[in-house]
Order: structure tokens, then sequence, then C-alpha cells
């Protein structure tokens, strides 16, 4: 079936000096992405930074086609863009001209550029993230199990995390799009502490694994004037170039990393030492 939308919500690029004037209701508008999932539809979101676009669809057993949302001006979705699709939950399948991939949880499916037809099924939750794209890597399919593991952090910090790489430089190829899955262990709750910025490429955060009665408190801004925006399950958070991204939570949980921009080296950021927070 064709996936019923409700328009595009579309977020405009926000500079620092602007930042700081925001209400918290306007930070929320601006940055704080809340209403992505619902059953039988695919919804967008379209960052103005970096052009990043990301997206919720919901089968509930059916089969939702992807169409490109008007802001986009393009025939098809890969037109001129690459995809990674993310299995949050639930099993199901991704299509991509006629090919069926089987999914499972935190399986991920890479799109290239040019692809013709993608569509998601089955009693799966995806959550997309598309980028703009100028050559055609390969439609690949990433299970959980395939992905490069990665252990940072440390218990002493509260901050013991799993970083699964999918879509990176040394894995599935991409134009400009990296992509993957970070899994804190019992007992932390920090997530990319101590943080950073990267002034060449925007990250959207994507929660999810939280309990519905649980939260994550996401500091974000210049690093010498943060702000907070408390998220809750399957929400997420756009992040600009300039600021810092991280988080700590009231009970554990998983987010979704992305990211999009001039270059796709995962170590190409700038640290923050904690102590210059504030």
């Amino acid at each position: 079936m064709n996936a019923a939308t409700r328009g595009t919500d579309v977020r405009y690029a926000t500079s620092p000096t602007e930042f700081v004037t925001l209400t918290p209701a306007e930070l929320r508008e601006r940055f704080l992405v809340t209403d992505l999932f619902a059953e039988g539809e695919v919804r967008y979101t379209l960052s103005h930074h970096d052009r990043l676009l990301i997206a919720g669809a919901v089968p509930a057993g059916g089969e939702l086609t992807l169409h490109p949302p008007a802001e986009i001006r393009a025939e098809k979705l890969c037109d001129r863009r690459e995809l990674g699709i993310v299995c949050l939950s639930g099993g199901g399948s991704v299509t991509t001209d006629g090919v069926k991939h089987e999914v499972g949880a935190e399986d991920i499916v890479y799109v290239g550029h040019g692809t013709e037809e993608v569509a998601v099924a089955g009693d799966a939750v995806f959550y997309i993230v598309s980028a703009p794209a100028h050559f055609a890597h390969p439609t690949t399919l990433i299970p959980r199990s395939a992905a490069q593991v990665v252990q940072v952090g440390s218990a002493e910090r509260a901050s013991e995390r799993t970083l699964r790489k999918y879509v990176h430089e040394e894995g599935v190829r991409s134009c400009e799009l990296a992509l993957g899955i970070t899994t804190l262990a019992p007992g932390s709750v920090w997530n990319t502490m101590p943080c950073h910025t990267h002034d060449r490429r925007t990250e959207i955060y994507l929660y999810f694994g939280l309990d519905p009665a649980e939260r994550v408190v996401h500091l974000c801004g210049e690093p010498n004037r943060t702000r907070s925006i408390i998220v809750a399950d399957r929400q997420a958070v756009i992040s600009p170039p300039w600021s810092v991204h991280t988080g700590a939570g009231t009970a554990p949980y998983r987010f979704v990393w992305s990211t999009a921009g001039e270059n796709l080296a995962y170590n190409d950021m700038d640290l923050v030492a904690t102590e210059q927070l504030s």
C-alpha cells in the first residue's frame, strides 16, 4: 500500500547566536522530533542542516512504499539520495527494486543512490535516515552481527557502552551518510562523554529502548553555553555541526546515531573537556 503522510516537518538551520535566545518550547520545536512513528504511516522530518532527512515507518503487518516528500523535489526518494533503514524492533523486510531483505531488530539496510523503488513491510518499526548522494554505492543488508563493534567509556564514569558501526569508511560505504547504534551497559547513563563537536557534519540521535516512564536529559549548544532537552523513547534530537551532543538517562536506553556533511571520518571531531562545559 502507499504510505499515508502527515506532511513533512521542516526544521530550518539555526545559528549559535540565535540558539541561546530560544525559549524551552522553541528549543524543542527546533531540535526535538517527537512524533515520528505512527501505525500505517511514513512520517518525514527534514533538517536544513546538511539536508538530513529522517523518517519513521510502521507497516503494522502490511507494506509501506517510501515516496519522496515534496520538499526534496524528486520523482524517486533515491534520485539524489542514499538511505539507511534501521529495524528498531520486531521483524520484517526491506524491498529495493524487487529484492527483498529480511531484517530483525537492529539490522540495517543501506540503500544506494539511484534505487527506483523502496518498501518496508512486516511487524517491525523502521527508522530511516537519508542524506544527499552523488554516487551509486551498492544496496547492502547489514545484520547486527556484522557491524563493527567498539567498546568505549568506563563503568567508573557511568559511560560504558557498546558502539556498533554499520555504514562507515571501514564498513559499508556511502557518499555522506555514517550510521550506527550505541547500547549503554547496565549501570551506565552517559552517552558520548567526554563530548565533542564536529563542525563539518550534522548529527542526529534517535533514542530508543527506553521505558515509557523514563527520560534522557540531552545536552546541546556550544560547550560554554549548553542547554538541555528532555527526550522520551523513539524521539530524535537534531544536532547542528557547532553543537555538543551528549546525554544521561534515568534508565537503560540505546540510540541510533547518524551523520552527514563534508566527510565520513569517524574520528573527525573536536573533543570538549568536561570541565569546559557550562
